[in-house]
Parts: structure tokens; C-alpha cells; sequence
């Protein structure tokens, strides 16, 4: 099987060595995210010995032209952010297969493990589905749902989510190769199902509004490799890394927002009780004091 490779990141680097390990399977280039061109990536194309295509446009005439000459069965799309227009997707007699960091038909879109974790969900699915004129709207062909621990943080089910994507990935290009593929469309599961967009500068700020438990979410859903959550005393900038919900009878006895220092710990209190800043990063050498107050 010929393939097509237009991948990024993480979840790429773990499929691409087991696909390569099966010589049923032949990646016939690769075409990296054209603003970011992944270094691990360009390392593999040149111990594969094949083209690393740079395109800024894979729909444009030019790059149609480019990739027809290769005469790929399959396009495998890992984390890749272009949108596949329906002269690239006729490409490949096989068609074209992505591998999504949600359980579609929800969770479509962008930072959806991000979202979930906001979303406080108990649990974060990975789909391998065909690749339509939509944005993640194509059959299903797996799909995986895996459970979420409060000790879990963006950094743990991302590292998770990779793993099982290289996995089911694999699996789906078995079932592909082998003729025993059975997909399920997604309108027979949900009619409309749900996107989610992506985050932007300004999506990291803590609401101390918040309950305790949206602000854990919060803190641990873009913690590292994520641009990790912001907090500010007066108009200083401070890196919120993790937090604990902390059990206390006193919460009535503090406002909103304020500091609390006990046993030179770190407390806030929020909207319904009070929660720890067990790690921080503050660049402005900011000293906490009790009786200080967050900024709204």
C-alpha cells in the first residue's frame, strides 16, 4: 500500500515507526505543516530516502500536480492543518484517513484534549476516520475512549492519546489493507455533534469567579507542553502550574480572589471554597502576601 504522508508533531513521530515497520506499507513522501516543518519528520524522509514536500497550498494546481506523479493508494493525515479539498481527496484510490484526538462525532475541531479536560469530562477518545469535504464529518472506521484520573493533566493524556493513536492508526491501515474495514457514520450516532474551536492569546487567564473545580480543570488542561494558566496581582503576570482543591470549613472567613499564606503555602480563595498553588512560575519576583488579592 502506497501512502501519502501529511503529518506533525507527536502523534505522527509514534505512527510513522510502526507503519515503516511493516513492509506491506510504503510512505511515499511526506508533507510537513508548511509554517512549522517538523524536524523529526524531515530526519525520517531521509532515512526512508523520499521527498519532504513543502506546500503551502496542497489544493492549488501546483501542488495537485506534485502529488499525482507519486500515485498513492492512501493519503494518512496526522495532526496535519491543511483542509482537503475534494480534487486531493480523489487522489488516492483508497481514499484519505485522519486520526482525530476525540470521540467523534463530538469533539470535532481544534484542542479538543485541552477541552475536555475543561469540560471536566471522565473521559477522552481518539478516532481514525475517512477524511470527507468536511471538517472531522467522515465515517468512522475506530474509535477508542479512555478514562481520565484527577491526577491526569494536559501532558499525561496527551502522551496517552499519541500512543493509542499510533495503535489505532495502525489497526485501521490493517483493516484497510486486508479488505475488512467496516465503518460507522457519524449521523448514526449523533445527527449534529459538536466542535470546538480553537484556543486563542487571552484563553489562558484564570476566572477566580470559578468554582474550585472548573479552576483545577482549567490550570490542568493547559499546563505544560500547553502555554499554562495565567493569573495577575496588579497587572503582574504569574504562570499558574498546578493547583489542589483543598477541603476547608473556613472558606466564608475570606473573600473572593484573596490570598491566604499558611505554612508558607499558597492558597486563593474561589467561588465556592479554596484551592492550593502547589507550582508557579513568576517572572516579575512577585512576593505573596496574605491579605492580597488577585486581580479580577
Amino acid at each position: 500500500m502506497k501512502i501519502g504522508y501529511f503529518a506533525d508533531g507527536i502523534w505522527s513521530h509514534k505512527a510513522i515507526e510502526q507503519i515503516t515497520n511493516n513492509l506491506k506499507f510504503e510512505i511515499k513522501f511526506i508533507v510537513p505543516r508548511y509554517n512549522k516543518r517538523d524536524k523529526i519528520l524531515k530526519k525520517w524522509s531521509e532515512k526512508l530516502k523520499i521527498d519532504f514536500l513543502i506546500l503551502k497550498n496542497i489544493n492549488s494546481s501546483s501542488s495537485i500536480r506534485i502529488l499525482k506523479k507519486y500515485n498513492i493508494d492512501l493519503i494518512v493525515s496526522m495532526s496535519f492543518d491543511q483542509i482537503f479539498k475534494k480534487e486531493i481527496l480523489n487522489l488516492p484510490k483508497l481514499g484519505a484517513i485522519n486520526c482525530h484526538a476525540g470521540a467523534l462525532p463530538f469533539y470535532r475541531g481544534r484542542n479538543v484534549l485541552n477541552w475536555v479536560l475543561i469540560n471536566d469530562e471522565k473521559y477522552f477518545g481518539v478516532t481514525v476516520h475517512y477524511v470527507d469535504e468536511g471538517i472531522d464529518t467522515g465515517d468512522i472506521i475506530l474509535q477508542k475512549l479512555t478514562r481520565i484520573y484527577n491526577k491526569d493533566d494536559y501532558s499525561t493524556i496527551l502522551k496517552r492519546a499519541s500512543k493509542i493513536c499510533s495503535n489505532l492508526l495502525y489497526a485501521s491501515l490493517l483493516l484497510i489493507l486486508n479488505r475488512k474495514i467496516k465503518t460507522i457514520r457519524q449521523i448514526d450516532i449523533d445527527k449534529e455533534g459538536s466542535y470546538c474551536r480553537k484556543r486563542v492569546l487571552g484563553d489562558e487567564n484564570i476566572n477566580w469567579n470559578w468554582n474550585s473545580r472548573q479552576i483545577f480543570n482549567f490550570v490542568r488542561a493547559i499546563n505544560s507542553p500547553g502555554p499554562c494558566a495565567r493569573a495577575f496581582i496588579r497587572g503582574n503576570e504569574i504562570f499558574i502550574k498546578k493547583v489542589k482543591i483543598i477541603k476547608s470549613t473556613d472558606g466564608n472567613n475570606y473573600k473572593i480572589r484573596e490570598i491566604i499564606i499558611k505554612n508558607k503555602k499558597i492558597f486563593v480563595k474561589t467561588n465556592d471554597g479554596i484551592i492550593q498553588i502547589e507550582s508557579y512560575k513568576d517572572e516579575n519576583n512577585i512576593i505573596f502576601n496574605k491579605g492580597n488579592f488577585f486581580d479580577k
